[in-house]
């Protein structure tokens, strides 16, 4: 499965493209994130390793986002465990340092959105951070009272 997006001129040579082995690439993005304080990289290749979520469920995804063949970005999308089956939830978003600001986000949700819609009614998600919380609303995504999902996003 292979998915790629048009791109704003400002964002040239950028691709969105299934995950099915986890390239190599991640790890400088899981170093990255572990200085920022994020271990949800680490969790996302130890789950991948052990089997306990590859993604591979009908309706769920992993995708990178690379710029000249490099990869700068990675999300998921899954069925939400806390939910019913027509839940999906976005899980282990990351942006590179570098590459925010630049709408690669943005289209990296969007995209997983797009995916999600042939699945799902409702995606959900979880941040514990003010600035992922203002980046899903810019998502269109709204605020939910949940003790399983900060915001959520009807399909």
């Amino acid at each position: 499965m292979s998915w790629k997006i048009a791109v704003a001129k400002s964002m040239e040579g950028l691709s969105i493209r299934a995950i099915s082995a986890l390239p190599e690439e991640l790890l400088a993005l899981e170093a990255e994130a572990l200085a920022e304080g994020f271990r949800f990289l680490t969790r996302l290749i130890a789950q991948w390793h052990s089997g306990a979520n590859r993604f591979d469920r009908p309706g769920e995804c992993l995708l990178g986002v690379f710029s000249n063949g490099q990869l700068i970005a990675v999300g998921g999308l899954s069925y939400d465990p806390y939910a019913g089956p027509d839940v999906g939830r976005l899980r282990r978003v990351y942006v590179a340092r570098a590459s925010r600001a630049r709408n690669v986000g943005k289209a990296l949700v969007s995209q997983l959105l797009e995916h999600a819609a042939q699945q799902f009614r409702v995606v959900r998600l979880s941040t514990d951070t003010r600035e992922g919380a203002a980046f899903y609303l810019r998502c269109g995504f709204e605020p939910v009272q949940d003790e399983h999902a900060t915001h959520a996003k009807s399909l």
